[in-house]
């Protein structure tokens, strides 16, 4: 095992991370980005074959990379912690140790899916998983694309698929059209925004409907939506689904850091509650990616004892926290989604753990000692996400190792350092 040593390490590699990066070594510190991925840029500014970046990620990126005092290891999932300011990581050929002075958590977020009738049918993803799936070479070859659930990145998939070369039939939208109409009408405030949405905004979006059934044999045929309190069959052969993003709070909560609103709690200089740790982007709550970038280079800054070099950076957080509100009031989830859900509808799909195997459970732990819930390939992350929104249970605290590793990187693991 190879050991680390920096003065600043920052827990991933999306706009929240690189900024925070970029901050503090322009201020003279040493700093390591660990991240999971294999080239900077997180979910949001996924590399691949079918990939054309933005200016500002592709500015970003040249600017990390031209920095001396940044160390970059991509493909690097975080295991454990094995003391205060340690942390052990794993890649697909060795594991290795970082020792650090200060951490910036920007651990970023995932897409929420709410389990329905038929969602575990091949050919039925998370809208995120498609888009990257796409970036990453899938040709979709005139094949029919339903995109569904809630959130402007449902629009964003829909440009994805369309430059893809896939038919996209219908855009399901939970959020009903007053509330969308509001949203519209504050754009102004925001004109960038206001362009993304012109180029974006594409036929067949049915706002306030809700996809409650997905169809087919060996392979997604159809789906069924539900508007107005009438069902309509649609013919697909892809179903993307996303109800918002949650954010990634296990590497927080291994450090002991407070969280508030299902999201890691950050004061004005974006510090924890911990001493030298310090959080931003969607791990302290989704914004985007324009307030991910302010919230990294205060992040950065603050964490380099040069908070006089954040003020813009500062100004531009306060204008895309209001656009962040408005985005939650916009597509805030009603409690009405659940209703499709059955008793036979699979919560776990990994391990086949039925909704009606733990919907009297009063915790996700006691769901996990009276079925294999969670105990699967994604180790809850994606089932325990989905139980905390249907069933209200608490956040269960992360057990390490964070991911599968290998039985030498635990060993490694369990010798004492020094």
């Amino acid at each position: 095992m190879r050991t680390f040593d920096c003065e600043i390490l920052v827990l991933g590699a999306g706009p929240a991370g690189l900024s925070a990066a970029l901050a503090a070594a322009r201020c003279g510190k040493s700093v390591i980005i660990l991240d999971d991925n294999p080239r900077p840029g997180g979910q949001i500014w996924r590399d691949g074959p079918q990939v054309s970046l933005p200016p500002r990620a592709l500015r970003l990126r040249q600017a990390v990379a031209e920095q001396p005092g940044i160390t970059l290891l991509n493909g690097a999932r975080l295991i454990a912690r094995p003391a205060p300011h340690s942390v052990v990581f794993e890649t697909a050929d060795t594991c290795g140790a970082i020792r650090w002075q200060r951490l910036i958590l920007c651990c970023g977020a995932r897409e929420l899916s709410l389990p329905f009738p038929g969602w575990t049918l091949p050919g039925v993803t998370g809208a995120g998983g498609l888009q990257a799936q796409i970036k990453h070479g899938l040709p979709l070859n005139s094949e029919r694309v339903v995109i569904a659930g809630s959130g402007p990145l449902l629009l964003a998939v829909a440009s994805t698929v369309k430059r893809a070369g896939g038919n996209i039939v219908a855009i399901i939208e939970q959020a009903p059209v007053s509330a969308l109409a509001r949203f519209a009408a504050g754009l102004w405030r925001w004109p960038e925004k206001l362009l993304q949405l012109g180029e974006l905004f594409p036929a067949h979006y049915r706002p306030a409907s809700q996809v409650i059934h997905a169809r087919g044999d060996a392979h997604l045929q159809s789906v069924t939506v539900r508007h107005g309190g009438k069902n309509q069959e649609i013919a697909c052969d892809r179903l993307a689904i996303g109800y918002g993003l949650v954010p990634n709070l296990e590497p927080g909560l291994i450090f002991g850091c407070v969280t508030e609103n299902q999201a890691i709690r950050v004061d004005a200089s974006q510090r924890t509650s911990v001493e030298d740790i310090y959080a931003a982007g969607e791990c302290t709550g989704f914004g985007g990616s324009e307030l991910a970038l302010a919230e990294g280079e205060i992040a950065g800054y603050m964490a380099a004892d040069n908070p006089g070099k954040s003020e813009k950076a500062i100004a531009a957080r306060t204008r895309w926290q209001h656009f962040a509100q408005a985005l939650h009031a916009t597509f805030a989830l009603p409690e009405s989604l659940k209703d499709v859900i059955t008793a036979d509808t699979l919560l776990c799909r990994c391990e086949d753990v039925r909704c009606g195997d733990v919907q009297n459970a009063e915790s996700w732990q006691a769901a996990k000692l009276a079925s294999r819930c969670g105990m699967g390939a994604c180790q809850g992350k994606t089932c325990a996400t989905s139980a905390r929104w249907l069933y209200g249970w608490p956040l269960p605290h992360p057990r390490e190792p964070l991911s599968p590793a290998r039985i030498d990187t635990l060993i490694h693991l369990a010798k004492p350092e020094g």
